[in-house]
C-alpha cells in the first residue's frame, strides 16, 4: 500500500485525509497537537506534531513517502512547495500562494518530481474542465464564479470561512489579473460587482479576485475573467475594511507595541466567520465557454454531507486533490515540472479519472450547450 503524508491537518487536509485512508497508508502533519488527536479518533492514519511554518522541518517529515499532499496557509505554500521539491517527492498542492509556481519548474524537473498546484475547486476543478475543452476546440472567452457560503445567512458578514482567514483576506486584495483582448489587464480585488441568479440559491453577488493564475501563461484565450460569489452586501463590508487599513500588512505601532493590522483583524474575524460545527453551507460553481459558434454552461452546486458531516468546501476542494492525487500515484499523470490542473484535463484518460472519481463521491455538475452568433 502507497504512503502519502499530507501537510496541514485543518478541514480540508482532515477531508482529504478520510477520503483517501482506505486505500492508501495516510499520514498527517499539523502544529496543532489536539487537533491530530481528534482526527486520529476518528480515523485509522499516522500523525507527525510539527510546525510546518518552520521550513527545515519539511524534507525530513516528506522524505519516506510516496505522495506528499500539501495543505497549508497560503502564506506558507510556496516555502513548502519548494522544500518538497527539492526532497525529491511528488506533490499536490492545494495552498493559495502569491508568488508564480513556474519559478520552481526547472528545479522540479531537475529533481523529476511531478509537481501538481493549484489543486482545488477553482482554481483546480474549474481548470480541469477548461483543459479539456481547450483539447476538442478553439475558446474564445472563458467566465468562472465561484463561491463557498453558509445556508444561514448572519449579519453583517453573512459569510463564514472554511479555510484560513488569511487566505480569504489575500482574495480582498491581491489585484485581479484578467484577459481582455488578448492582454493581461490588472483590476482592484473586490472590483466591478455584478448580481447573478442560481438555482438552490437566489440572487449572489460577484466580483473580481485573482483567480486565473496559470491560467493566464497556460492558454490563449483571448478574453478570461473569474469573479468570486458571496451574498449581496459582503463586498461593501469588505471594501471598508480594506480601504482603511484593516487588511494591510504594513506594521504600525499601537502604544509602544509593532502590529501588522491584517493580523489583528483575521483574529477578530475568524470567530465570527467560523464554521460552526456540522453547519450546512454550499458551494456553486458556474463556468462559461465559448468559441467555434456555442456557448457552453458548466454548472455545479454541492451542499454539506449529512451523512459524513463532511463540508461542501471540503469536498469539492479537497476530493478534486484526492481524485488527481490518485491519478498521480496510479502513474496515469506523469510529468516533470509544475503542472498546474488544466493540463491534467488536456489528458483525455486523466480527465475522465478525476470526473468519474467525483461523481462517486456525488460531486455532480450539470452542462448546457447553445449556439450563439459568431
Amino acid at each position: 500500500m502507497q504512503n502519502i503524508i499530507i501537510l496541514g491537518g485543518g478541514m480540508i487536509g482532515s477531508a482529504i485525509a478520510a477520503d483517501l485512508a482506505e486505500d492508501y497508508n495516510i499520514t498527517i502533519a499539523d502544529i496543532d497537537a489536539a487537533k491530530l488527536n481528534e482526527i486520529k479518533s476518528s480515523l485509522t492514519i499516522n500523525t507527525i506534531h510539527s510546525d510546518l511554518s518552520v521550513i527545515k522541518n519539511i524534507k525530513p517529515i516528506v522524505k519516506d513517502f510516496d505522495l506528499v499532499i500539501c495543505a497549508v496557509p497560503g502564506f506558507m505554500g510556496f516555502s513548502t512547495l519548494k522544500s518538497v521539491i527539492e526532497a525529491g517527492k511528488n506533490i499536490v498542492d492545494i495552498s493559495f500562494f502569491g508568488e508564480d509556481p513556474f519559478e520552481l519548474d526547472s528545479l522540479a524537473k531537475e529533481k523529476g518530481v511531478t509537481a501538481i498546484v493549484d489543486c482545488g475547486i477553482a482554481p483546480g476543478f474549474s481548470n480541469i474542465i477548461l483543459g479539456y475543452y481547450s483539447a476538442l476546440m478553439k475558446i474564445e472567452k472563458f467566465e468562472c464564479y465561484v463561491g463557498g457560503l453558509p445556508v444561514k445567512k448572519i449579519p453583517p458578514f453573512e459569510y463564514k470561512a472554511p479555510f484560513s482567514p488569511q487566505d480569504v483576506i489575500e482574495e480582498y486584495v491581491r489585484p485581479s489579473r484578467i484577459v481582455e483582448n488578448g492582454k493581461v489587464i490588472i483590476k482592484p480585488a473586490l472590483s466591478e460587482p455584478e448580481l447573478m441568479e442560481f438555482d438552490n440559491v437566489g440572487t449572489l453577488e460577484a466580483f473580481y479576485t485573482d483567480g486565473l493564475r496559470s491560467l493566464i501563461k497556460t492558454m490563449k484565450i483571448p478574453y478570461m475573467k473569474e469573479k468570486t460569489l458571496r451574498y449581496p452586501g459582503h463586498i461593501d463590508l469588505m471594501r471598508t475594511l480594506r480601504d482603511t487599513g484593516f487588511f494591510s500588512t504594513d506594521v504600525i505601532e499601537v502604544n509602544g507595541i509593532q502590529i501588522v493590522p491584517r493580523d489583528v483583524t483575521s483574529k477578530i474575524l475568524f470567530p465570527h466567520w467560523q464554521l460552526e460545527i456540522d453547519e450546512h453551507e454550499f458551494t456553486v460553481l458556474r463556468l462559461i465557454i465559448e468559441g467555434e459558434g456555442k456557448r457552453i454552461n458548466f454548472d455545479l452546486f454541492d451542499r454539506f454531507d449529512e451523512e459524513t458531516k463532511t463540508t461542501s468546501m471540503a469536498r469539492t476542494t479537497g476530493y478534486t486533490c484526492s481524485a488527481v492525487s490518485r491519478v498521480v500515484l496510479n502513474g496515469e499523470y506523469n510529468k516533470p515540472g509544475i503542472s498546474p490542473p488544466e493540463f491534467i484535463g488536456m489528458n483525455d484518460k486523466c480527465f475522465g479519472s478525476v470526473v468519474g472519481y467525483l461523481k462517486s463521491r456525488k460531486i455532480i455538475y450539470t452542462v448546457t450547450e447553445e449556439k450563439v452568433s459568431q
